[in-house]
């Protein structure tokens, strides 16, 4: 079973409105609603992948009612605790002329200690059955940023086996529990490293140096693809994994799916380079459709052979 957890889950709200501006009255040409949160697009993903998973975290109020019904009508496994204040809703205006998406996230709901307690337990009981558990997006009010951390660590001693995927003083606590995968974009595997990157040079370098800062391995997702250091049979490698960037309906939650496929790959078995390109392939087919976490599997096997995935050495070009 995979776990995915999701702290601060939402309902998000996608419009499809051409030549959009600022000041301006439009009218959507398409819309969507459907549950959201990282943690929930990976577990959509996952579902639709075929592979096992339950979605866990806290939903609150008629919203998180609607977030729980949402997911059980799309076949996936939830096991939410209930909490006092609502779920946030999150909006998003896609421009189909520019390619532009403008995302308005609601901070989300106040969670209580005895909340965060029950959520802990929960947790860890689920674990019990659990292969991997995926800590996926940002915190609701009130969460210490070392929850992540302080969880990796427990389910650690399970023999369960920690995927990350968040930002900020989240991440850098989860970083230091030694999870076995963080996966950030670029804008956060910079703020993780202190510095910007000028070329695919320094963006190898940086999932090096992710690795040093505690997790085994480090994949940094990128428009077409990501930078890894994995572990192989023959010991640690670097990667460059990539694929010509398709013609985006909608690229926004591409990460997500990147993740879910990666996941996907690993619960069966998959060699660490199996699993890159899956995921890859994954993160491409989904920015043809208009919704986080919506991927087609028979597109995903279609564009498979198109991804490539490249062994690097650090003295080698990677450019």
């Amino acid at each position: 079973m995979i776990i995915t957890v999701t702290l601060n889950t939402a309902i998000d709200k996608t419009l499809e409105v051409p030549n959009f501006r600022l000041g301006r009255r439009h009218r959507s040409v398409d819309q969507t609603t459907m549950p959201g949160g990282k943690g929930v697009n990976v577990a959509r993903a996952i579902k639709r992948l075929g592979r096992p998973v339950i979605a866990t975290g806290f939903a609150g109020g008629a919203t998180g009612t609607r977030i729980v019904e949402a997911l059980t009508a799309e076949s996936v496994l939830t096991d939410f605790i209930r909490i006092g204040e609502e779920s946030r809703t999150n909006t998003a205006v896609l421009d189909p002329t520019t390619g532009v998406q403008t995302e308005i996230n609601e901070r989300g709901p106040r969670v209580t200690e005895r909340e965060m307690e029950l959520f802990r337990d929960k947790l860890l009981y689920l674990a019990q059955g659990a292969d991997i558990c995926v800590f996926a997006g940002s915190l609701p009010r009130a969460v210490e940023p070392d929850v992540y951390g302080s969880l990796i660590k427990e389910l650690r001693k399970l023999g369960v086996t920690t995927i990350v995927d968040t930002d900020g003083e989240p991440l850098r606590h989860a970083v230091r529990a030694e999870p076995d995968v963080v996966s950030p974009n670029v804008i956060e595997a910079e703020e993780l490293v202190g510095h910007e990157f000028n070329d695919d040079e320094d963006r190898m370098l940086a999932v090096a140096e992710i690795v040093e800062q505690g997790p085994r391995e480090a994949i940094m997702t990128v428009p077409d693809g990501v930078f890894a250091k994995v572990i192989t049979e023959a010991g640690p490698q670097l990667y460059r994994v990539r694929v010509e960037q398709q013609e985006a309906r909608a690229a926004v939650g591409s990460g997500d799916a990147f993740l879910a496929g990666y996941v996907a790959c690993r619960y069966t078995g998959g060699t660490p380079e199996e699993c890159l390109r899956f995921g890859v392939a994954c993160g491409a087919e989904s920015t043809q459709h208009f919704g986080a976490g919506v991927i087609d599997p028979h597109n995903v096997e279609r564009l498979l052979g198109e991804v490539e995935a490249i062994p690097v050495s650090l003295s080698a070009e990677v450019g």
